[in-house]
């Protein structure tokens, strides 16, 4: 027997000496004190936290923090030198981070990304650091805090102009090596939350759960996303993406005794009662699939795979339900006998029955709408910019056409019927409005001609004689009978020619405006100070 001891002894020191011996590297990046935008408040606190905790768990670690450009390569650098012989890395970064064409960069803190040359020259791609691990390492773990609402991504996307579809919103999707396992703060695509405390929702969750005894890092990831959900009333849902082919343990267990089930202790039931009791009113599929993968063999797996059913029928009635509206409004206009058109035009803004759910987040197609904009345009019924971003100005530009040609639409946005019902148009539409200092002739607006008259010479004074000068006079003439009669298709009041006429914030600053509209008459606006209502009259 006592032979039997020491056998056993002799095989537990060699296992605990065989994980000591595995040698370990980590690169921690936190970056707070941007130059050039507002500071974060969490990402310093948050590197200094976790260099502390991957120091506890056996690991060499780089730190850098608040870096400049030359700061972040030189720290890569450092770190890329050490993995050499390392058996497993870790990378964790907190701060500005953007992605551009599906790659993503990590932003210094003197970055300023005024224009798209600056992106290579001023941040660093990730895939740098990713790259160098997966060629080095067999186990490669990476934890990305750097998913924050990004004002350096709306700089880049302000100086590219059309080519700003580029720049996604969050961090993007990456795909991994066999080893290795990369951990967003939130989803790709989405923007994480600072939080109010010293560490952000995800790395606080991260400083909890990372190196508990004997559990795998997958494990810790799943309540990692619970707290992170729980701490965010599920706006926030952290994800990752692995490729391991093992379990990984960053502190093993000293106990001799086998694990426990995730779901046998008391404290785990404990913490399955409180996760139900805060998914349970609500109507996200979510976070009832995330219980189901935290909680397999849980007391509530019946009840939540239920409610994922009821969440699905609820789901199916709405889009069956605006796939009827749709119809009922495409046959309304033919019983009322209204022009085949109308009917057309009437069902433009629904969209097909596979994108009924998808409507409300996803955005307009830029190419499309650039050649809605180009079209309104060309039918006299300004849109404004070619830029392919949907606007007011746009709306109104629609609304004007609708108006004018007798069509009437379910809703001002654009869609591809839209489009086929401008291209349809080939004359102008709405009408021509002249510049100040233009006025309407033939269809075309030409300039005011004014000749200067010189006096006669019997009327000419001497130089001794001092001009009288004339009062000004404000009073506005009407108009003669035979111009009254001409004017006969212009608008009742000067105030409503004004508003079909004039493009609304265009008077900014200014006291006294006038125009011709397209009916050949003038008008003259005035007002007593800015942002005081405008009176119109004819001229």
């Amino acid at each position: 027997m006592h032979c039997l001891r020491v056998i056993i002894t002799v095989l537990l020191v060699l296992i605990c000496s065989q994980a000591l011996a595995e040698r370990r590297v980590a690169l921690v990046i936190g970056n707070s004190a941007y130059q050039y935008v507002p500071k974060l408040p969490n990402p310093d606190n948050d590197a200094g936290d976790m260099a502390a905790k991957l120091e506890a768990l056996g690991f060499e670690v780089v730190v850098g923090r608040d870096l400049d450009l030359a700061g972040v390569r030189d720290t890569i650098r450092a770190f890329v030198g050490k993995l050499d012989g390392a058996d497993l890395a870790l990378f964790y970064y907190a701060g500005h981070g953007l992605q551009v064409n599906g790659e993503n960069y990590i932003a210094p803190i003197d970055a300023k990304l005024l224009s798209y040359i600056d992106l290579e020259f001023e941040a660093v791609p990730m895939n740098l650091i990713l790259s160098a691990m997966e060629r080095s390492t067999r186990v490669n773990l990476v934890l990305l805090d750097a998913c924050r609402d990004n004002p350096l991504a709306v700089n880049l996307a302000r100086s590219m102009g059309t080519r700003s579809s580029s720049i996604g919103r969050g961090l993007a999707k990456v795909g991994t090596g066999i080893g290795s396992l990369i951990a967003f703060a939130t989803q790709p695509g989405n923007v994480a939350l600072d939080g109010a405390g010293r560490n952000s929702p995800f790395t606080a969750a991260l400083l909890r759960h990372l190196g508990k005894p004997g559990r795998d890092i997958t494990r810790e990831l799943i309540d990692v996303r619970r707290d992170v959900l729980e701490a965010t009333d599920g706006k926030q849902v952290p994800w990752d993406n692995s490729s391991l082919t093992g379990e990984v343990v960053l502190k093993p267990s000293t106990s001799l005794e086998p694990a426990v089930s995730a779901g046998s202790g008391k404290g785990d039931n404990a913490a399955e009662l409180a996760y139900w009791d805060t998914i349970k009113g609500s109507s996200d599929r979510d976070l009832f699939d995330a219980y189901l993968q935290q909680y397999p063999d849980g007391a509530f797996v019946s009840l939540a795979k239920a409610k994922i059913r009821i969440i699905e029928r609820a789901a199916a009635v709405d889009a069956a339900a605006q796939m009827e509206a749709a119809a009922a409004k495409q046959q309304a206009p033919a019983a009322a006998g209204l022009p085949a058109e109308t009917e057309q035009m009437a069902a433009l803004a629904q969209p097909p029955a596979g994108e009924i759910q998808t409507l409300e987040t996803s955005e307009p197609d830029r190419e499309l709408v650039r050649s809605i904009q180009k079209e309104l345009n060309r039918v006299g019924c300004r849109a404004g910019s070619e830029d392919g971003l949907w606007g007011l100005g746009s709306r109104r530009a629609l609304e004007q056409f609708a108006k004018l040609s007798k069509v009437e639409l379910a809703a001002l946005e654009p869609s591809a019927a839209v489009l086929e019902r401008l291209r349809t148009q080939k004359a102008r539409i709405c009408p021509l409005v002249c510049a100040q200092n233009q006025q309407l002739k033939s269809g075309r607006c030409v300039d005011i001609k004014r000749e200067a008259k010189l006096p006669e010479p019997s009327k000419t004074r001497s130089t001794d004689e001092t001009p009288a000068r004339k009062a000004p006079s404000n009073t506005i003439t009407a108009p003669d009978d035979a111009k009254r009669k001409s004017f006969a298709n212009c608008p009742a009041s000067a105030q409503l020619a004004a508003r079909q006429t004039l493009e609304p914030g265009t008077g900014r600053g200014r006291m006294v405006r006038s125009a011709t509209h397209s009916c050949g008459r003038t008008f003259v606006c005035h007002r007593a100070a800015r942002g005081q209502r405008w009176d119109c009259d004819w001229r």
